[in-house]
């Protein structure tokens, strides 16, 4: 007892440092709130340009482009979904914020997620999560809940899943939340975007084929356990990183999904982004009002090292008093360092450069 308490006394005395292994039991609440880092980057709104008479949708997915330079969002059509809609869901712009690019319409209820791949494929996740009443309305039932794997120009490659969701067992997807590729070209898929008791959390893994090779997770609050794993990011070892959001951490599993650490000191994570020199990116957009027992917390993005767990710099939400998510859910990063962070409650993409 008397070493147990030892190490916990060292972890709260170092807030910027990971969570120890052998305390990945602890929870966010229990450790000193990361608030107050340096922020060395300046908002830029409304960098990225609509067509004229379009306005900007709810969206919690954006990604870099194999040029390094050129954004994809999937955007969910001027409101919270595309059910409906005739408008494309899934935009490109160019390094100027000028669209070049846009498809998917009448195909995806809910965007999501999005990745690109090293050849430039575009995989964009429906989670079907956001529709309210409209999920049982006739035209939607029997869509949604599916991996959606398109070419650069739009052509659909690859779809997973089973329309209209497949919810327990071997039957997939419900609600799915992340998508990611790993470099020999297995697939990861993050899955379960409700906290209740009854939900699927888990995390799914099959080959470049599509063919189902494992599953690890369920519903929980143990160190194995997930609750909302709502992001997936890769570092420089391969190892893989769960923003696992409703139980305020980041599991880093290998790819057979063996744990290797927990950390808490991102907090609530919505969105992670790792670069090619382990920066880490999180962005929590659901602390402090979002979620009361994590108030001392503040919403915005905390930035990092992915190697040794370290945080550096925080930019906060500017409107982090407000009653429902104003901060970035999803978060990517140029060759030049921009952050890009999409927005679902104040419906925008927004642009970081340093200062």
């Amino acid at each position: 007892m008397r070493r147990l308490a030892l190490l916990l006394a060292l972890a709260s005395s170092s807030a910027c440092m990971h969570a120890p292994a052998q305390l990945s039991a602890q929870s966010s609440a229990t450790m000193p709130a990361i608030n107050d880092l340096p922020n060395p980057y300046r908002t830029v709104a409304g960098w990225a340009k609509m067509p004229e008479g379009r306005t900007w949708g709810s969206t919690s997915a954006v990604a870099i482009d194999k040029d390094g330079k050129s954004i994809w969002v999937a955007e969910r059509c001027g409101v919270n979904n595309c059910a409906g809609s005739p408008l494309p869901s899934v935009l490109k712009f160019d390094d100027k914020g000028t669209l070049v690019t846009s498809f998917g319409a009448g195909m995806i209820l809910s965007p999501h997620g999005i990745h690109v791949d090293r050849d430039g494929n575009v995989w964009v996740v429906d989670c079907a999560c956001t529709l309210g009443a409209a999920a049982t309305a006739p035209a939607n039932v029997g869509k949604g809940h599916q991996i959606y794997k398109f070419s650069p120009k739009g052509e659909l490659l690859m779809t997973l899943g089973t329309p209209g969701g497949g919810q327990r067992d071997t039957s997939y997807f419900w609600q799915p939340n992340a998508v990611i590729t790993a470099p020999n070209g297995d697939i990861f898929v993050a899955e379960g975007h409700s906290s209740r008791n009854t939900s699927n959390a888990r995390v799914f893994k099959f080959d470049k084929s599509g063919k189902l090779l494992k599953t690890w997770g369920s519903w929980g609050k143990g160190a194995t356990e997930l609750d909302q794993p709502h992001a997936l990011a890769f570092d420089s070892k391969g190892r893989l990183f769960v923003g696992d959001r409703g139980n305020d951490r980041i599991i880093i599993v290998d790819q057979d999904f063996k744990v290797l650490d927990t950390w808490y000191q991102f907090s609530r994570p919505s969105g992670i982004y790792i670069d090619k020199n382990d920066v880490i990116y999180v962005a929590d957009s659901e602390s402090g009002s979002v979620n009361p027992p994590h108030v001392a917390w503040k919403r915005g993005m905390r930035i990092g090292s992915a190697r040794d767990g370290k945080v550096t710099a925080f930019i906060p939400d500017p409107d982090d008093t407000a009653p429902s998510t104003s901060s970035a859910e999803g978060v990517a990063v140029d060759a030049a360092g921009n952050i890009y962070g999409a927005e679902v409650g104040q419906k925008a993409l927004k642009r970081y450069e340093k200062k």
